[in-house]
């Protein structure tokens, strides 16, 4: 930083003093702040800006306008300091610094700053050996400290979101805390000292506390004693003593020390001899406690003075961290955007607003109108025209201020923006006539335009404000041109010009890269409307104007009488050709506003659509949630009334299962019907309905009613029918009917269930159907390929399970199922089959069946039916 200062300083030798008072910026200094306030990743940068840049720009305003962000005297200062950058990385860095505070803000958890002073004098005390702080002093490092550490870690918390913020702060040492705690615990928030900053202080104080209630007491006793020769019954203090105050006329009653008379000479204030021994050691330990609290503030001063770099390092990132801040909270404020760093060198500007503009009108209710401009290296150059007050200067301004914020690492005040880094920002705007410098309109835009072309370098920014005036119009329209033309082609600088000159506006038709614009007038009104139409120029509409401002109507009319054929021609073509290009931006707006209103049309539709799904979808889970809590009633009702625990148990899993299937089914329907796109018409109870008819009819394996040739009957129940029971999908045989209730047998199972939930089933066919039909739900119910066999031969078993290929974990899970079903079947025999292997299968199922309760006895198969690759199991009836 001091390098590059001292290049400045060797590179304004070389001017000539005319040139070397426009190169910086209007009362642009240096700011004497100390070098660890500005951190090294920031290059400030001085660029190529005439006086008028700065000045007419209103630079310094915006940074008034940054510094009411800053929280702290050291953002301040480095808001005073607000400089453009040079390099293009650093200006991206500065920017994304904004935007990562900007987020955090948003979020809630940037960071704060309060009650801190500039510590820069407070540091270069530290850098003197033996100096000691004064603990407000020390109080206000400890802030420093304690706030730095608080900003890292709130940033810390989101270093993946803000890295160039962590960058600021990741080198804080973690120090910082401790180093602020120790002071805080040392010294009470109003400077003194705690009592406990050491042991020797407490009791010191201590013994003060005791020494004075002893002399107070003393002396009150001797107040009592004396009441006659007593003026007031207070003791007081003179000269740091404990004294009392007597009467002038009985100055002999006290013996003791006078200090002093009050000032009507009526009390003369005593010191008695009984406690000036006291009143000595009282100020012998006021003495020490000095002693001890100079040690103490001693000792603080060396831990912080060991710390002295760390301290510095706390400093700059708190300055660092408050500058940002401070333009994080300008860009809320303007609701501006970041920039992107154009390095093809085109500047856009998209709904832009002029900061200083906005900011006054807002406090009179009024919303500025946005410009939106493109100046690249196809077209660089931009000739304004059109009304007098109709914003021509604003949108000079605006693009200058805006170049120069974004350049400064500011986020600018629009929807859109793209610039490049300029090397110059150079503007020629208002009258700087002055009597005192000889100089007229003309000849100080003559001047200031030379200045700038000597001071030009690419790429530049060149902001010219009625180009030629001041002179002859035809010489000036000449002038216009050819200094325009020469800003874009000797310099190749984007120019943006404003002209009354038919001569420019022509050039700007005409000349391949150059555009005509023009500020929108309204004819009917007579009053601008400050819109900035891109493409087509705009006439002056002088003598309108005049109108509208109050010349008689006389003069306009004389005036008009003067105006030349072609000139009117020529103005009412411009405005024709304005009025079609406003129409034509009115219809485009209409459009936009017609395809944005279906836009929001067809949102509002999916959004009412996938409103009712998700009701649609609530009602289908509502419905399946009262299905299942029906069949769970259900099942809970039959199952309570099996008396036998063993059975009750298989049924209380029976259902579960049953009910967790209904649940999966029902989800899987649902899942399809979604993928199918089934009509919204359908309801969710009707999907239950479904599930639950699809889940009776094939849980079983049997068929479900129908109208087809083997439909169950329809007649009554009667003893003796072979029925099912639908909620526990399986079959029996009924015994006996009471009251609307029967007792059905299933297997060695007697159960009582509601008619209403019985199925009457057709005569099978053959018994080997009927076994084929359980062997598959067997099947069905164990999964994954297990092979079962069912037989009602009793010379072998009732049915057998086959467990080659299975693990020790799924043989024990299989097997455990198997037997709940076969013995929920009434079987009396089964048969399973694990082959000879390892043995590893045969033993895992001989350790479960030994501790089954459904297992009456097992062994070994018999030769015929496998041998010791199978077990032959008995269960209990």
């Amino acid at each position: 930083m001091r390098a590059g200062l001292d290049e400045v300083a060797r590179s304004k030798e070389s001017l000539d003093p005319l040139s070397d008072m426009f190169l910086l910026p209007l009362n642009f200094s240096v700011p004497a702040v100390p070098l660890w306030q500005i951190p090294s990743p920031v290059i400030y940068y001085l660029p190529a800006m005439n006086e008028q840049a700065f000045a007419t720009l209103e630079y310094d305003d915006l940074r008034a306008l940054v510094m009411r962000g800053a929280q702290t005297p050291m953002g301040r200062a480095r808001a005073e300091a607000l400089a453009p950058l040079s390099d293009a990385d650093e200006v991206r860095r500065a920017l994304r610094a904004v935007s990562e505070c900007v987020e955090l803000r948003r979020r809630g958890g940037a960071w704060v700053f309060s009650e801190l002073a500039d510590p820069s004098e407070t540091l270069a005390r530290l850098r003197i050996e033996g100096s000691i702080l004064d603990p407000l002093v020390l109080l206000e490092l400890a802030r420093l400290c304690e706030q730095a550490a608080d900003a890292r870690a709130s940033i810390h918390a989101e270093r993946e979101a803000c890295p160039v913020l962590w960058e600021t702060v990741e080198e804080l040492p973690r120090t910082l805390p401790s180093l602020a705690a120790r002071v805080f615990s040392k010294i009470l928030p109003g400077g003194e000292l705690d009592d406990r900053a050491s042991p020797e202080l407490a009791r010191i104080r201590g013994e003060i506390v005791r020494l004075r209630s002893s002399i107070t007491r003393s002396l009150e006793g001797l107040m009592r004693r004396s009441e006659e020769a007593i003026q007031d019954a207070l003791v007081t203090l003179r000269n740091d003593r404990f004294v009392i105050p007597v009467r002038s006329d009985h100055r002999g009653r006290v013996r003791g020390v006078a200090h002093g008379f009050s000032s009507s000479g009526a009390t003369v204030f005593v010191e008695p001899l009984e406690t000036i021994e006291s009143n000595n050691e009282l100020q012998h330990l006021r003495e020490t406690e000095e002693r001890e609290v100079t040690r103490i503030l001693f000792t603080l001063t060396e831990e912080l003075r060991q710390e002295r770099q760390s301290i510095e390092l706390a400093a700059a990132s708190v300055a660092e961290l408050d500058f940002v801040g401070a333009k994080a909270a300008l860009s809320i404020h303007l609701r501006s955007v970041e920039p992107s760093i154009d390095e093809g060198g085109a500047l856009e500007l998209v709904e832009a607003r002029h900061p200083l503009l906005e900011e006054n009108l807002r406090a009179q209710g009024v919303e500025v109108v946005p410009v939106s401009l493109r100046l690249d290296a196809e077209r660089p150059v931009m000739v304004i025209s059109g009304a007098n007050a109709g914003g021509k200067t604003v949108v000079l301004k605006t693009a200058g201020l805006l170049s120069l914020m974004a350049l400064s690492g500011l986020h600018v005040p629009a929807r859109e923006a793209s610039m490049p880094v300029y090397a110059s920002v150079l503007a020629d705007i208002g009258d700087r006539q002055s009597l005192a410098a000889n100089l007229s309109t003309f000849t100080s835009h003559v001047a200031n335009i030379r200045r700038m072309i000597e001071l030009c370098e690419r790429p530049a920014l060149v902001l010219l404000d009625e180009a030629g005036t001041g002179t002859d119009p035809e010489e000036g329209s000449a002038l216009g041109v050819a200094v325009v033309d020469h800003f874009r082609r000797a310099c190749g600088a984007h120019v943006i010009a404003t002209t009354h000159y038919s001569g420019l506006k022509m050039y700007a038709a005409n000349e391949e890269g150059v555009s005509n614009a023009s500020v929108e007038f309204d004819e009917r009104t007579l009053q601008p409307t400050y819109r900035l139409l891109v493409g087509v120029a705009g006439s002056s509409s002088g003598l309108e104007i005049a109108q509208r401002f109050g010349i008689p109507e006389e003069v306009i009319r004389l005036a008009r009488a003067r105006v030349d054929e072609q000139t009117l021609a020529a103005a009412d073509y411009l405005r024709r050709i304005q009025r079609e290009s406003e129409e034509a931006e009115a219809l485009r707006r209409a459009l936009e506003e017609e395809r944005r209103a279906v836009a929001d049309k067809y949102a509002s539709l999916d959004a009412a659509a996938e409103r009712r799904e998700r009701e649609r979808q609530a009602d289908f889970a509502r419905e399946l949630e009262r299905a299942v809590s029906d069949f769970e009633r259900r099942s809970r009702e039959l199952y309570s009334q099996i008396e036998d625990r063993a059975a009750r148990t298989r049924v209380e899993r029976e259902a579960e299962r049953r009910a967790g299937e209904l649940r999966r089914e029902a989800q899987q329907q649902r899942a399809q019907t979604r993928a199918a796109s089934v009509p919204k018409g359908g309801t969710a109870a009707g999907s239950v309905r479904v599930v639950r008819h699809e889940r009776d009819a094939g849980g079983g394996g049997e068929a479900a009613p129908s109208s087809s040739a083997d439909a169950a009957p329809t007649r009554e129940i009667v003893v003796g029918d072979e029925v099912r029971l639908t909620l526990l999908n399986t079959t029996g045989v009924v015994e006996r009917l009471k009251d609307g209730e029967a007792e059905v047998r299933a297997g060695n199972l007697r159960l009582r269930e509601k008619v209403s939930n019985l199925e009457l089933l057709a005569p099978r066919a053959a018994t080997k159907k009927e076994d084929n039909s359980l062997a598959a739900r067997l099947r069905d119910m164990h999964g994954r390929g297990t092979e079962v066999k069912l037989r009602q031969s009793r010379e072998t078993a009732d049915a057998e399970l086959n467990l080659i290929g299975r693990n020790t974990d799924e043989a024990r899970d299989e097997t455990d199922k198997f037997l709940d079903e076969a013995f929920l079947q009434g079987y009396a025999h089964i048969r399973i089959i694990h082959g000879h292997g390892t043995g590893a299968l045969r033993r895992a199922v001989a350790e479960l069946l030994r501790h089954h309760p459904h297992v009456e006895g097992f062994a070994q198969a018999p030769a015929n039916q496998g041998g010791a690759g199978a077990t032959v199991v008995e269960l209990k009836q």
